[in-house]
């Protein structure tokens, strides 16, 4: 790379742009750019599971629920009785804090709590699972799942 000083025998000022140094600043800036944005764009490696559904295994404990939407109203079953939004509430937390005593109190040691399985039919609008999940939470269950029909000639692993 050749670079003009200015010093021949014009007095006369330089009309042209040294670009060099500009070049360089930009070459060593894009190369910068190249090495940090797949370090920002990283993810977490994960190894995805290779199944189609898991299967499901029922504890006494757990809460079934079922909800349905008949004429744009949400319906909510608790096992077969259909309850709602306060009730579903009462007795979500009657069912908790009865499984906590019976298990000793909630510093008992491998305390396991109940956990509750939502079958959503495929009609029912967002808004009625949604204010489910919400109460479930609400009542203090951690674990709340969907329960779902796996594939027609599906096992349980590919």
């Amino acid at each position: 790379m050749a670079m003009s000083t200015g010093g021949g025998g014009d007095d006369a000022p330089l009309s042209d742009i040294n670009t060099t140094p500009l070049v360089d600043v930009m070459l060593v800036l894009l190369i910068i750019f190249l090495i940090a944005v797949p370090v920002v764009l990283q993810s977490v490696k994960l190894k995805l599971p290779d199944v189609r559904f898991d299967p499901t295994t029922t504890k006494p404990e757990n809460v079934n629920l079922s909800v349905t939407s008949n004429n744009g109203e949400c319906e909510v079953y608790w096992n077969m009785t259909k309850v709602g939004h306060e009730e579903l509430l009462e007795r979500a937390v009657s069912k908790l804090k009865i499984e906590i005593d019976r298990q000793g109190g909630v510093n008992a040691a491998g305390l396991e709590l109940p956990e509750a399985h939502i079958r959503g039919d495929v009609n029912t609008p967002y808004r009625c699972i949604g204010g489910t999940i919400y109460t479930m939470q609400q009542a203090g269950f951690a674990r709340v799942g969907f329960i779902s029909e796996p594939p027609p000639g599906g096992g349980a692993s590919i």
